[in-house]
């Protein structure tokens, strides 16, 4: 979470098509809390909390408790006895492919919540739970797992492989810079155009109608694409 908090979801998700990552985003309201940040803790919601408490037992600090409602739109899933009792097993954030209710009471509390929206009906049914129903969580078309994780902020979620988050924060980090510096350029009286040398590129595809404008970004290291 510390290094992720000088970067954004955008960052990561260009960073993830410079690596070859598959870009795994979902357009998720943040609730409350802002940045969120750690491994995935899934669950599959069938219409009892108790899913939720099952997975906080094996919960460990820092995770970020993923939760798979097929993006119902009828029903809340979580509200704000789930986020105290995330907080208070050491769950650093929520992540709902679904609605959450008690909004007033998820902000006071602070934990980052993120949603498709609020709603203030809880479930009524209760289905069987699936045997897999804490080691996966789909969220939109992609599927996650412990193996996984979670960054969330404004602009949506993005899900990376744990074992490249090094990797990716690198090449996020590198992407950042090379940005502001173009951003405080702008400022300075240096279009982006100057400095991506756009000119350049329209002549270069003039002569090779297959040259793209990423090409050419990544030729002149301009990153502004990913």
């Amino acid at each position: 979470m510390e290094r992720f908090e000088g970067l954004t979801t955008a960052h990561v998700a260009d960073a993830c098509i410079r690596a070859g990552v598959p870009v795994r985003t979902v357009s998720l309201t943040s609730v409350a809390g802002g940045q969120v940040a750690g491994r995935v803790l899934p669950a599959q919601h069938v219409g009892s909390v108790d899913v939720f408490l099952e997975a906080f037992e094996s919960a460990e600090a820092g995770d970020v408790l993923v939760v798979d409602n097929g993006g119902r739109r009828d029903e809340a899933c979580v509200g704000d006895m789930v986020a105290l009792e995330a907080q208070a097993a050491g769950v650093t954030g929520l992540v709902v492919w679904g609605l959450h209710r008690d909004t007033v009471d998820i902000t006071a509390i602070g934990l980052p919540v993120f949603s498709l929206g609020a709603l203030p009906t809880g479930p009524l049914r209760l289905d069987p739970l699936p045997g897999d129903a804490l080691s996966s969580a789909t969220i939109g078309e992609w599927t996650v797992t412990r193996a996984d994780v979670v960054l969330g902020d404004e602009d949506g979620v993005v899900f990376v492989p744990a074992d490249r988050v090094d990797e990716l924060f690198d090449l996020a980090e590198s992407i950042r810079d090379t940005e502001r510096a173009q951003a405080d350029a702008i400022r300075a009286g240096r279009s982006l155009r100057e400095q991506v040398r756009f000119a350049d590129y329209l002549t270069a595809r003039a002569a090779n109608p297959e040259l793209t404008f990423r090409q050419h970004l990544r030729a002149v290291q301009g990153a502004i694409e990913e």
